[in-house]
């Protein structure tokens, strides 16, 4: 099988653990890196086993022969990025959150669409196996009809109005960083419209340091998300329906373990996965089944659910009054 050539384009630490998956994935070739800086493009390319790197992204738009992209800068770059990358006919696989709002996300489909071109946003919790063991619990009615999804990301970060974390700027807060996890999980065991959302926030300095965002759907069924940078929670997540429930991990986005017990509250089954390299795999394994299949639209990570997660965050922010400087 022809590995499909990969390059990436920001160089924190996210790219340095997305080319640590990449380079031990048999249908990939890490070809390309791009920075900013010429000096870091050729450390991350020395460190990573890259053959070529590009100081700036237009120039490796330009003249690289990446089929594959994965977009690693910082969240408020994601628009204009992962559009460079499509206008010159590369494959788009963009870090969450996906873009600043839906409107941005509806333009780089437009665009991946007009051009052929697949795009992905990089739900690395999608395409796990433990979040697909629970996918497969759920949907065989294991633990009946689903009534409550509880599902926590929150981490005490010290403020620091210089970090991207805490800068409109850089799309800070909580809700784009953190919420999308917990709103992603509820959306794709509940539904993509739930009939309202009741949301709140605690703003500073024209970002969320932490929100509670309850989702409601039409049988009555809900769920709840709390995020944010001012408390530590266990980030864990329950999915309750009437026969039983599942309950992830503590990391419910990257746990390795999830049980299943049933309406007594008594385990009936528990599956464990530990990573193969560092979880990234998965999605990469994923967008290149696609990209070689031909196909234009994930089974595991759909356009559809990432563009109803976006218009929810959407409406959490108008909710809060909040917009980005650059809307």
């Amino acid at each position: 099988m022809d590995k499909i050539k990969w390059g990436i384009v920001g160089t924190g630490r996210i790219a340095h653990k997305f080319a640590e998956a990449l380079n031990g994935c048999e249908e990939a070739e890490l070809c390309a890196v791009a920075s900013r800086s010429k000096e870091k493009a050729d450390a991350f390319a020395e460190e990573s086993g890259s053959r070529e790197a590009y100081g700036s992204y237009e120039d490796f738009a330009e003249h690289s022969d990446a089929e594959a992209v994965y977009i690693a800068t910082p969240m408020a770059s994601h628009f204009n990025d992962a559009m460079l990358c499509l206008e010159h006919g590369k494959n788009v696989l963009c870090e969450k959150t996906v873009t600043l709002n839906s409107a941005q996300l509806e333009i780089l489909l437009k665009t991946a669409d007009e051009n052929g071109l697949f795009f992905m946003e990089a739900m690395w919790m999608k395409c796990r196996p433990v979040y697909l063991k629970a996918k497969e619990w759920a949907m065989s009615g294991r633990i009946g009809d689903i009534r409550f999804i509880k599902a926590d990301f929150s981490n005490t970060v010290p403020y620091d109005r210089n970090d991207r974390l805490f800068r409109p700027d850089c799309g800070g807060g909580a809700l784009l960083d953190l919420a999308v996890y917990p709103v992603t999980l509820a959306a794709d065991f509940l539904g993509n419209e739930p009939s309202e959302i009741i949301s709140n926030a605690h703003i500073k300095d024209g970002i969320d340091l932490s929100n509670t965002i309850i989702m409601r759907y039409p049988d009555g069924s809900y769920a709840a998300a709390d995020s944010g940078f001012e408390l530590t929670l266990r980030n864990n997540a329950v999915i309750s329906g009437t026969k039983g429930m599942i309950v992830f991990g503590d990391g419910f986005f990257y746990a390795n373990d999830i049980t299943l017990y049933d309406e007594n509250r008594r385990p009936v089954e528990c599956f464990s996965c530990k990573d193969r390299i560092n979880g990234y795999e998965y999605e990469i394994g994923e967008f290149c089944r696609c990209l070689s299949h031909g196909l234009t639209n994930s089974t595991l990570v759909p356009r559809s659910g990432t563009v109803s997660v976006m218009r929810m965050l959407d409406e959490c922010r108008r909710q809060w009054g909040l917009k980005f400087p650059q809307e």
